[in-house]
């Protein structure tokens, strides 16, 4: 069946609402507008104000308001219109909800989903393109998921409103509308994402997560013409981290590329290329390499082009190790 990704999670959050009565969602103009992506258009209809709640412009406010009714034995789903108003609630994602079940010896368990569209390519501005994963996979006591399909838009998003710690749930806002064939199947009892591979390749690992996937599609479609095998990786969770998927891959290839939007220094990216460097120092051929965007707020819409990794950037970095490579092979002949 074709579909789009705002659809499959429309149809989650749906499923979620219809088989678990304590399930609420919460957010601005979620319930008589739908949303401002649209992502939870008609549920206000179907399950009533009491269950998909307009709420006031107060981020604190909403993620507060969220952890008291997770107490009260809710699984509250927010919100967070875009990536760059998760600010204002930043105290109370990282002070209270992440560290509830520890400060209460596990008495008290955190059930709250706060789902964020984040990442540019939309034309947007600052506070409307931004990737803030690291904060909160920095941050003990928050899962962090970031699917890039269809698929696990649908099944990740049941997964986080079932899952008893908070998760913080990244959807990639310019793969809503992309339309694919997808199958949209309820998750295994007490399934957890893990890394997955997208691609086989023998010559180069190269990872990912959220909107850079289709990117690293298109760059391995690329490498392939030019007799260069790359897999690649959908990390699909940030926190906790697959590393030992990317790891397995690595001491195939001995070469490893990883590919965010979110800015360089202290990213996701550094914390793979520091686990693999830790762990596969041993069948490394090449340094691990970071595509990432740049060291800058976000740019303005018409300058984002060039902040965003693309193809070329990805390619660049695919050639840099695969010369070395090459060269210490040729050096050796």
């Amino acid at each position: 069946m074709a579909t789009t990704m705002l659809k499959a999670l429309n149809k989650s959050l749906h499923d979620a609402l219809a088989e678990d009565e304590k399930v609420i969602l919460l957010g601005e103009d979620i319930g008589t507008l739908g949303g401002v992506f649209r992502v939870t258009d008609g549920l206000k209809n179907k399950f009533g104000e009491h269950r998909v709640v307009d709420t006031p412009l107060a981020e604190s406010g909403i993620v507060g308001s969220a952890i008291g009714l997770a107490y009260r034995g809710y699984r509250p789903v927010v919100e967070i219109q875009f990536d760059g108003f998760t600010y204002p609630a930043f105290d109370q994602l990282v002070s209270q909800l992440a560290k509830m079940h520890y400060r209460s010896k596990g008495r008290v368990k955190m059930p709250v989903t706060v789902r964020i569209p984040y990442g540019g390519g939309i034309g947007s501005p600052e506070h409307h393109s931004e990737s803030p994963e690291a904060y909160f996979a920095h941050t003990a006591g928050l899962r962090v998921f970031a699917p890039s399909s269809v698929e696990d838009a649908y099944t990740m998003l049941r997964q986080a409103i079932d899952c008893d710690d908070p998760v913080i749930f990244f959807e990639p806002k310019r793969r809503y509308h992309e339309k694919t064939d997808a199958e949209l199947a309820a998750p295994a009892p007490d399934g957890s994402p893990k890394a997955k591979v997208i691609r086989s390749g023998e010559d180069v690992t190269v990872v990912g997560y959220g909107p850079t996937t289709y990117t690293l599609i298109d760059a391995a479609m690329a490498a392939e013409d030019e007799g260069i095998s790359m897999e690649v990786i959908d990390l699909r969770t940030l926190d906790p981290l697959d590393i030992d998927t990317v790891a397995a891959s690595v001491q195939r290839t001995g070469k490893l590329v990883v590919v965010h939007e979110a800015s360089r220094t202290s990213g996701i990216g550094a914390e793979i290329c520091a686990e693999i460097t830790e762990r596969c120092f041993d069948y490394l051929e090449h340094a691990p390499l970071r595509v990432t965007g740049f060291d800058i707020p976000y740019p303005p819409s018409r300058l984002e082009s060039h902040h965003l990794p693309d193809l070329d950037r990805v390619m660049h970095a695919v050639d840099t190790v695969m010369r070395h490579h090459e060269a210490t092979e040729g050096a050796a002949k």
